[in-house]
């Protein structure tokens, strides 16, 4: 088999003034044509540090100390610049991981698009443009002809991370760099661009490199998993081997921390301790630290490749426990606490009645308004203290527009806004702002929402000092350090800068400033999309303890389903600015009525079932521009059982049970 991509001994480091990381250690891997190979991990063991390296697009302060990069038999560190450029796009294509930062501003996502078209001589002029409008159709943006002409900051995080998958596909490279493709994207989407890139896979023998924390997407797309921690490839192994028998006790504990219905009420499993300062060598495993099943000498002595059941060719791990042919390490099972049964439905603490958002849109000399953005078009619930009502929905449906709503950070169309008794919807700037230090959100993108001129303790202590909580400036610095050591942070990293931390420690830190000020009510916006899943659990137990000892409500906007299946009490599901349904967790996941609230679960990748959708259940065509939402039903042109009475009337409300909502006519 042709070997798109060899890594041999890959060691980079970064100079950090006090001291040298080491970010990667030894890094070896091989990529054939036509393969997936997945790299798995927590935030910041050096997965998108591998990316960045092969693409010799490290920062300014670190660089490659050893090592080996062939592409296609070409090495590609010993290439000049200029020659290196031809490389990037062309032949390795790359998706960044934060597309808010990764695509230019100033620049119009189609000219973007065409720009790459044209540098690589694939296209120019109108044809470079229609092919442009083509892959922005692909993958799945709606009303791609608007969405050509508009700039990054006009779409949604969603959206943005799909104009950023066009922009590394429209050169149809040999080798993808996917670093965290999806992230952002709802499961729907998700599924059409996983099925895109498997299909461009086929077709042309693309090599794919996959970093990702979603052990789901792994399951569905890669043919061989390396799991890495603190700089180095630990477990290596075909994708059967690693879901089946996982060899590492790291491995192990990353699966035992998967959210879902199966730990629905009791903590999920968590990895005691932190990944360890990669600012020297280590004498021993990397991992003894944090593991609870290592022996005396696993700290003393570096653990060497051994083979797991099926042979070193297949699956193998550096684990002292594999010695001699032993069977892999099964961890100390953890004994949960006991946990208090979830709040019972009380009165509101927060009331939204017919919220409406509308955007208006301009055109011609005089900017007139020729019609209006229904981002959010009668929205109507209630959160009662302690409980979670989870927002779900794809991609620029509405849900992030309802959170920033709710805190005034965008000014409602119309409707009713009520919290703890009092109407925000018509108050005064002083009587919102007073009601902020009860009101908190936690931003989709970390890096955006982060001022990266202040330090990390800084920023959480801001907030602090505005509604002059925590103290003097001692007392407010003694509550950063323990709220970063609340969601998995060293208490030391407050003295640093937000751009020297990962996409997943950025935003652990935006959940400590959201923590600071002791609201009562969190919108939590992806709060969980960038963070893998042994930090994911830590989060999630973090804020289901919040919920049980402060009572603090939660607005949780997520398009993770595993995630709502664990935490939420209440679900409403939203498409195309309206919600379709609505109800008790368990009755929306157990028997969800609205075919598009079946288009969801269906298309969740889950690591034991299949990834296929029932035929009856795939979404056809894109999802509509809700500038211009359809007649009738907003979701009849994409459902596989509409009917003729679906194009007059929108549906009204079918109450399939006291606390059972659906707006769908096959539901009456």
């Amino acid at each position: 088999m042709t070997q798109v991509l060899e890594v041999r001994d890959l060691d980079t480091r970064i100079d950090a003034g006090a001291h040298i990381v080491r970010p990667l250690d030894g890094v070896t891997l091989d990529i054939a044509a036509g393969e997936t190979f997945a790299i798995v991990g927590e935030s910041g063991c050096g997965k998108s540090m591998t990316a960045l390296s092969i693409m010799r697009l490290l920062p300014e302060s670190a660089w490659i100390e050893r090592g080996a990069v062939r592409q296609d038999g070409r090495e590609l560190l010993a290439l000049p610049e200029y020659e290196m450029r031809e490389v990037r796009g062309r032949r390795i294509g790359m998706i960044f991981q934060e597309p808010a930062t990764s695509l230019n501003p100033v620049m119009t996502c189609g000219a973007q698009i065409i720009e790459v078209l044209e540098r690589h001589r694939i296209a120019a002029g109108a044809a470079a443009r229609a092919r442009a409008l083509d892959w922005l159709r692909r993958v799945g943006i709606p009303d791609p002809e608007a969405r050509l002409d508009d700039y990054p900051f006009q779409l949604s995080g969603g959206m943005k991370q799909r104009v950023m998958i066009a922009l590394a596909l429209c050169s149809e490279p040999q080798l993808l760099i996917a670093d965290e493709p999806t992230t952002a994207l709802d499961v729907t989407i998700q599924a059409q661009i996983l099925d895109l890139l498997a299909e461009l896979q086929r077709a042309n023998g693309m090599a794919i490199l996959l970093i990702t924390h979603d052990l789901g997407v792994v399951a569905r797309m890669a043919h061989r998993v390396a799991l890495m921690y603190a700089g180095e490839i630990i477990e290596i192994g075909t994708r059967e081997s690693f879901f089946d028998r996982p060899l590492h006790p790291y491995a192990a504990r990353l699966f035992a921390a998967l959210p879902g219905r199966a730990h629905r009420g009791t903590p999920l499993v968590t990895i005691g301790g932190m990944v360890p300062a990669l600012t020297g060598p280590f004498a021993g495993c990397r991992f003894a630290g944090r593991c609870d099943v290592a022996l005396p000498h696993c700290s003393e002595e570096p653990p060497p490749w051994h083979p797991g059941p099926r042979g070193a060719a297949v699956h193998r791990a550096r684990c002292h426990l594999l010695a001699g042919g032993a069977q892999a390490p099964v961890p100390a099972p953890v004994r949960a606490p006991a946990v208090p049964e979830r709040a019972p439905a009380t009165d509101p603490l927060l009331e939204v009645s017919g919220l409406k958002v509308h955007f208006p849109i301009r055109r011609g000399l005089f900017r007139r308004v020729v019609g209006h953005v229904r981002a959010v078009d009668g929205v109507s619930f209630s959160i009662g203290a302690g409980r979670t009502l989870a927002l779900v929905g794809e991609s620029g449906c509405g849900k992030t527009t309802v959170g920033k709503g709710l805190l005034q950070l965008i000014a409602p169309s119309a409707g009713a806004i009520r919290f703890a008794g009092r109407d925000l919807a018509g108050a005064s700037r002083r009587a919102v702002r007073a009601a902020r230090a009860s009101m908190q959100i936690i931003f989709q993108d970390p890096f955006a929402s982060l001022n990266p001129r202040m330090r990390v303790g800084d920023i959480i202590a801001e907030g602090m000092a505005s509604f002059g909580l925590g103290g003097d400036a001692a007392g407010r610095d003694a509550r950063a350090a323990a709220l970063l050591a609340q969601v998995g942070l060293e208490p030391a990293a407050r003295m640093r800068y937000p751009h020297e931390f990962s996409g997943g420690q950025r935003q652990r830190i935006a959940i400590a400033r959201a923590l600071a000020v002791d609201p009562r009510l969190i919108v939590c916006d992806e709060p969980t999309s960038a963070l893998d899943v042994s930090v994911q659990a830590q989060i999630l137990n973090l804020l289901a303890e919040l919920q049980r000892s402060r009572g603090v409500a939660m607005l949780f906007i997520t398009h993770n389903l595993a995630v709502v299946e664990h935490l939420a009490d209440d679900i409403a599901v939203m498409y195309l600015g309206r919600i379709v349904e609505s109800g008790r967790a368990d009755e929306v996941l157990a028997r969800p009525r609205h075919p598009y609230t079946q288009a969801l679960l269906a298309a969740v990748p889950r690591i034991d079932a299949a990834p296929a959708a029932p035929a009856d259940r795939r979404l056809l065509a894109d999802p509509p521009s809700p500038a211009h939402p359809p007649a009738g039903c907003h979701f009849r042109a994409r459902c596989p059982h509409a009917r003729a009475q679906c194009a007059t009337d929108y549906p009204a409300a079918v109450q399939v049970s006291p606390s059972h909502r659906v707006h769908c006519i096959l539901a009456a």
